[in-house]
């Protein structure tokens, strides 16, 4: 089926190019900082996770957004995601790629990689992070490319396929609740350290991977004769609604806990972020931009009429993902570092060749992406004419 991804337009052609051009960039960015080392990043001693590592945490939810097509149409044989359920696979298949290159990346000696596979150290969550992340890696190939082909054959895919797929559907929630608990088991970084880390991240997960999702089936609808189908989207339209307000709920939750209890560890973070603290604020402006994309993504998404029409429903799931990409992308990692545990403020801001590996990265991503849903599209194509 790799033969389908070697034959498009030349609209198709340059997108491909012009994502290599910006991969060999980010190439170029990064073996400078493996000469260098990470001291041309903006991270510090008091910041020792950065740009890249906010990517990772990300993207790891877009990964795992993708069950939420799997689960209704295997589970409760829901038809109308029949035919974008080999779109969120593939999509998770792209975002954990990226996922793996961000924290090689972030590295500063990626053959330190190897020493999570030669020593491994069960009692560290950054063991079950790796273990979850390539199984699932693993799991989403092999499940849709059996799937795709079997279509393409006009057969059922093999049984043992369906044995996969049950697999998959909680493995999907535990990638994103492992990497909480990369967050929420760190005692000396109170932002992070709340019972409610795997849920906030569950339900930004599943309100930034749909919406995500849903731009592409509209991409897709135009770029190609093939339809994901109008039930498919109002449905994920519904999904990422409910997912974004409970994402929301959970947020004003960890509000509250810090201000009326006045627990300065977890409020300072906050203060830091929406107020700035003791003079410093780069990230202020960052996020009350993220709060007015969420306020127009929540009314977009919950008036009805809105989220019915294509073009605001569109925007709609663009907001939800800037909001949530500024959110977990700079603020969630960024606050837990600042201030730091002697109360101190020690800011961080990416530097040009981090955001240009940054790029690079993403640039990646999305080329895997463009050849998956290439031969994903061409054989919906195929099989339905």
């Amino acid at each position: 089926m790799l033969d389908t991804a070697l034959k498009g337009t030349q609209r198709y052609w340059g997108w491909l190019i012009f994502l290599l051009v910006l991969m060999g960039i980010g190439l170029g960015c990064y073996l400078y900082q493996f000469q260098e080392g990470l001291r041309i990043t903006g991270m510090s001693r008091d910041v020792s996770w950065g740009f890249y590592i906010a990517q990772f945490t990300y993207l790891v939810g877009v990964a795992a957004g993708g069950v939420m097509v799997v689960l209704p149409y295997y589970l409760h044989d829901y038809k109308a995601f029949g035919r974008i359920t080999i779109l969120g696979e593939f999509l998770a298949i792209a975002a954990v790629v990226m996922c793996l290159l961000f924290i090689f990346v972030d590295l500063g000696n990626p053959v330190r990689i190897m020493n999570v596979i030669l020593y491994p150290t069960p009692n560290s969550i950054l063991f079950w992070d790796m273990i979850v992340l390539n199984g699932y890696l693993l799991l989403n190939v092999l499940i849709g490319w059996n799937v795709l082909s079997a279509e393409r054959k006009g057969i059922h895919y093999p049984a043992w396929v369906k044995t996969l797929i049950y697999i998959s559907i909680p493995w999907a929630f535990s990638i994103h609740t492992v990497t909480a608990f990369l967050y929420a088991g760190l005692p000396g970084r109170h932002f992070w350290l709340t019972a409610i880390m795997a849920a906030r991240f569950l339900a930004s997960a599943f309100a930034a991977g749909p919406a995500l999702l849903l731009l592409l089936c509209l991409i897709v609808r135009q770029v190609s004769r093939f339809d994901p189908g109008e039930k498919a989207v109002r449905t994920l339209g519904g999904i990422v609604t409910y997912a974004f307000i409970l994402n929301i709920f959970f947020l004003l939750l960890e509000v509250f806990t810090a201000f009326y209890s006045q627990i300065p560890g977890h409020m300072h973070s906050f203060v830091y972020l929406f107020a700035g603290y003791e003079g410093f604020g780069k990230l202020v402006p960052w996020m009350w931009t993220s709060v007015g994309f969420a306020v127009v993504a929540l009314i977009l998404l919950i008036v009805p009429g809105t989220r019915r029409k294509d073009d605001t429903l569109a925007v709609g799931c663009a907001a939800v993902i800037i909001s949530t990409w500024i959110d977990k992308g700079l603020g969630l990692v960024i606050g837990g570092f600042v201030p730091n545990t002697f109360d101190r403020v020690v800011e961080y801001w990416p530097t040009t060749p981090e955001i240009l590996i940054t790029i690079g990265v993403w640039a990646t991503g999305f080329f895997v992406l463009t050849v998956l849903y290439k031969v994903a599209v061409s054989v919906k194509e195929e099989v339905g004419a």
